[in-house]
């Protein structure tokens, strides 16, 4: 009996410093620094023509040299400037290409993200947050970032969830996986002339393209529970 009740303690000792350690993981730990041009989030990406798409024919920046972006706190506070406006590298074969501002018509409908690609490196922008995946001058290849909704609020501090995800083509589909190896959460890919999201919470979203960011999309609206602890 002594026995068992020893391993019954070991068991839930284990489980809390592993919950404690993952709570503190996601909410707590340092998020990267912004190593991004300040002009990306500085500007005002309302303002440009979505259906006017840079010329991926190598004559400027590759993905690599172009430092890697990430979300802000738990959100930017207006939607930013690109942030491969300066890149010209093709992309690879087995990519499509879904560049633009799109909207949701259907599943989602009103969400708009802003997606750029040159050669592998891929970046979404929408509802405050700013993922970057692929080769890049500052960081690795994953997006480390935020859902964008904060959970709860600790004085003057917002604590959201963090995230990190890979993305790689397969048959013109763009699969992200949860920290580049887990997986499969998300999947973008072209339908005819829309681009079609597939999320984890089982939802399909189609998505026409826009050429101008609605009003409503410039600055985001917050979200989550904003429980206040303190």
């Amino acid at each position: 009996m002594g026995t068992l009740f020893r391993w019954i303690t070991r068991v839930l000792l284990l489980f809390f410093l592993a919950t404690g350690g993952l709570i503190w993981l996601v909410f707590f730990s340092a998020r990267p620094a912004l190593t991004m041009d300040p002009k990306v989030l500085a500007g005002d990406g309302s303002t440009l023509n979505y259906c006017e798409l840079p010329v991926l024919d190598n004559s400027g920046k590759r993905a690599i040299d172009i430092p890697k972006g990430n979300t802000p706190g738990c959100s930017y506070v207006r939607f930013p400037m690109p942030i491969l406006s300066e890149c010209t590298e093709p992309l690879p074969e087995a990519a499509a290409d879904i560049r633009g501002l799109w909207q949701g018509v259907s599943g989602k409908v009103s969400h708009v993200e802003r997606i750029e690609q040159c050669g592998e490196r891929v970046v979404v922008t929408s509802s405050g947050i700013i993922h970057d995946m692929g080769p890049n001058a500052t960081g690795g290849l994953n997006s480390n970032d935020t859902e964008g909704g904060v959970y709860f609020t600790l004085g003057q501090n917002q604590y959201c969830p963090r995230t990190s995800a890979g993305v790689a083509w397969q048959q013109n589909v763009l699969n992200f996986r949860i920290l580049g190896w887990g997986p499969v959460v998300v999947r973008r890919y072209l339908d005819g002339e829309n681009l079609v999201w597939e999320y984890a919470d089982g939802s399909t979203t189609r998505m026409r393209r826009l050429c101008r960011l609605p009003n409503e999309h410039k600055y985001p609206t917050p979200r989550g529970p904003q429980i206040e602890l303190f």
